[in-house]
């Protein structure tokens, strides 16, 4: 005889409870990470799953479901099963070859945009632009900026590319440079750059997001400084007098590199600490 109620497909409720227990044991926020990727296989909003808790996904749905919790369940981010994540209220494509966009590195945005002029034409270069998400936000909120986004990797600046053309910003650009290597252009407004600064010891990349993400975007030597002081110092070639440099780096290192700053001729030096009060990101003025 059939039992009818095994035979049932699950609601979303019995769904979401079902995955956050099984996530549970290897996500601190399963619940939300339940949430996210039902959404993402049913093509919802979240308020979609508070909505309607008793209607049944698909078969093709849930099965989706399981697929990508099984992934998530083995460490896998979010970010890369819905292959997206929001920053600065816009929604980047993401993958395995970037790194995921964090809320930490929306103070480079916010420091950027007060420096830069709203009503006339700036240039702005961002170093290691991974998905492009500070290169084209600063793009996006400065119109008459021309912005230009770089990196070493050819596949992250394809997905910066498909971000730029997906979010219709114009006055962006990529190039494929090892920071300032094959740049030519100079008297640049602002340089700003969230570059590798990670120690190759640091236990923090065994854990977490960080295992699943490119390590040339997240470890340094020098103790994680070393591309901090090649930018530092290659900017100042590029960058016009009164220019200023914004480096996004770990909360442990503001004092060196703020060193790094003042040795090199850099004015004005001054660390900013993000939204969990981390120093996070250290600004200096150009002046020659």
């Amino acid at each position: 005889m059939l039992d009818v109620e095994r035979a049932r497909p699950a609601t979303i409720a019995e769904l979401l409870e079902s995955a956050t227990m099984a996530l549970a044991g290897s996500s601190e926020t399963a619940e939300l990470d339940a949430e996210v990727l039902l959404c993402h296989c049913l093509g919802k909003p979240r308020a979609y799953l508070r909505a309607w808790p008793e209607r049944n996904p698909d078969a093709e749905q849930a099965s989706e479901f399981q697929r990508l919790l099984e992934q998530r369940r083995q460490g896998v981010p979010v970010a890369y099963l819905t292959g997206q994540r929001e920053f600065w209220s816009r929604e980047f494509l993401v993958g395995p070859e970037v790194l995921i966009p964090r809320p930490d590195t929306e103070l480079l945005v916010e420091l950027s945009l007060g420096l830069l002029p709203s009503e006339r034409p700036c240039r702005v270069i961002d170093l290691g632009t991974g998905s492009g998400i500070l290169a084209i936000t600063l793009a996006a909120e400065r119109p008459l900026a021309h912005v230009i986004g770089v990196d070493i990797s050819y596949a992250a600046l394809e997905t910066a590319q498909r971000n730029a053309e997906r979010l219709q910003v114009a006055n962006v650009s990529f190039a494929v440079s090892n920071w300032f290597a094959d740049i030519a252009e100079s008297d640049f407004d602002l340089v700003v750059s969230n570059p590798p600064y990670i120690a190759a010891d640091d236990p923090h990349l065994r854990q977490g997001d960080v295992r699943f993400e490119p390590a040339n975007a997240l470890v340094s030597t020098e103790n994680g400084l070393k591309d901090i002081r090649m930018i530092a110092e290659q900017a100042c070639s590029h960058l016009k007098p009164q220019g200023q440099l914004l480096l996004e780096h770990g909360y442990n290192q503001a004092a060196e590199v703020r060193a790094i700053l003042s040795a090199l001729g850099y004015r004005h030096i001054v660390t900013h600490q993000d939204l969990a009060n981390n120093p996070r990101v250290t600004t200096g003025v150009w002046n020659p």
